[in-house]
């Protein structure tokens, strides 16, 4: 898939691996739309540095938790740009909820942003996609694959992200490949202590964290990789072969 000209779709853009995915594609010549919610610095430094380096950026804001957003979000871009190409679906909240703790508002609120707005984001996308023969890349997450007391909402909404990946492949071909991401330790959430660091280095099989470049490198594959579709790539250092 020839990046350059065409338009991108990153949401969560404003912070953390979305600015990386978003910057990523910028630099290789793509218009890109930079969605944020509550990260309007971060989306605003995001697309100045995007413009800087001569890019062109949208910046785009609306709540995915909220289930009219996902439609608007898709029509603003596709009205501004006039065309769609790339969806990368990585705004999602990742919340410690511990077993026997778990509030039925925290359950809705997680899945409301991790698992429907991906799939609302698809499905307003999907006739954009369609015509410009695009893809789709999804943000799970290790947890889909592990369990992690502590997480376990968290962890089943990335479980359906892997799934929904494997079903809107199978929906959207041939025009639209729709693929999967799955980081491991990689940009750990800001309160984890230094000691959680060094451990999760200690204990993956390659001995260190991941970077955003290590996301972002499996991210320009699944984009390049014209026949591959329905997988959700690992990207964790070796952690889910441990046992």
């Amino acid at each position: 898939m020839e990046l350059r000209d065409r338009v991108a779709l990153v949401t969560g853009a404003g912070r953390r691996l979305g600015r990386a995915f978003a910057l990523a594609l910028a630099e290789r010549g793509m218009r890109v739309a930079v969605h944020y919610n509550r990260s309007d610095a971060g989306a605003r430094e995001t697309g100045a540095e995007i413009e800087r380096h001569g890019g062109t950026a949208l910046l785009v804001q609306g709540d995915l938790a909220d289930a009219a957003a996902p439609e608007r979000v898709v029509a603003e871009v596709a009205s501004h740009f006039g065309a769609l190409d790339v969806l990368v679906s990585s705004a999602a909240v990742m919340r410690r909820t511990p077993f026997g703790e778990v509030s039925a508002r925290e359950w809705d609120e997680m899945f409301a942003l991790n698992l429907r707005a991906p799939f609302f984001l698809a499905q307003a996308a999907a006739p954009h996609l369609r015509r410009a023969h695009g893809a789709i890349v999804n943000i799970a997450d290790l947890a889909a694959f592990e369990t992690w007391p502590a997480y376990v909402p968290h962890g089943i909404s990335k479980a359906g992200v892997v799934q929904m990946t494997r079903a809107l492949a199978r929906v959207l071909a041939p025009e639209v490949r729709v693929n999967a991401i799955a980081p491991g330790a990689v940009l750990l959430p800001e309160e984890w202590p230094a000691e959680s660091a060094d451990r999760l280095a200690r204990t993956t099989p390659l001995a260190r964290l991941g970077a955003p470049e290590d996301v972002v490198g499996a991210m320009l594959y699944l984009l390049g990789a014209d026949y591959v579709t329905g997988e959700t790539l690992l990207v964790d250092g070796g952690r889910h072969v441990r046992s």
